[in-house]
């Protein structure tokens, strides 16, 4: 068995998530006018219609797909668009924070952002950015189709964390199975854990005594 993966590890994978997922909510920015009460229902439905079909789409193989290292990490790279997204509308600029809220959210993992903090900070065998990537795309769709695939690559190396992430209903993970006809159980799979992962968010900013800080 392998030995659980460390905070360190972790928080050195989320912040790189997080620096390529920030420039990439900018690009989408929802309507400027939306009332602010529809803004985390925006990041949770019509970013959900655009982004599951990407997170969606390793279920064209079926089960095969659960042999490759795709559908945890692509549907948890739209996942952290959706969480970044939501913490946008909520006034969330510092990264320590963000990750905290990546951590809660994708992996149910309890990291405040104060054990964040000093483990930002680049250590010897961090993963190399030059090898992952943290330059920012150009806009348009395709740009934006690279960066999730970079995120995805990212996540890949904290892929037997991602179990934790908001998933779907039963029965539409039980369709995802099936090769072809499971593109429709995928997309509902993950259209839904979208909208409960922007939940999760806005519950984790909004609830009375909850703080990101320890």
């Amino acid at each position: 068995m392998a030995p659980p993966i460390g905070d360190a590890v972790v928080v050195d994978v989320l912040r790189r998530v997080d620096r390529l997922t920030v420039p990439l909510v900018r690009r989408l920015g929802r309507p400027p006018a939306l009332p602010q009460a529809e803004r985390d229902r925006w990041w949770a439905d019509r970013v959900a219609r655009v982004a599951a079909g990407v997170s969606a789409s390793p279920r064209l193989a079926g089960k095969v797909a659960d042999l490759l290292p795709l559908q945890n990490t692509v549907g948890a790279a739209v996942q952290a668009l959706v969480v970044v997204g939501v913490a946008t509308e909520h006034g969330v600029c510092d990264p320590a924070e963000r990750v905290s809220l990546l951590a809660r959210v994708l992996l149910e993992r309890d990291l405040p952002a104060e054990r964040v903090e000093p483990l930002l900070e680049r250590v010897r065998g961090s993963y190399a950015e030059e090898a992952l990537g943290a330059r920012e795309e150009r806009a348009g769709v395709r740009g934006n189709v690279r960066t999730l695939w970079r995120i995805a690559r990212l996540l890949g190396r904290i892929d037997d964390t991602l179990d934790a992430r908001p998933r779907g209903k039963r029965r539409h993970r039980a369709l995802a199975y099936l090769p072809v006809v499971g593109v429709a159980g995928g997309y509902a799979a993950e259209r839904e854990g979208l909208r409960r992962a922007a939940t999760r968010t806005a519950e984790l900013l909004t609830a009375p005594g909850t703080r990101l800080s320890g």
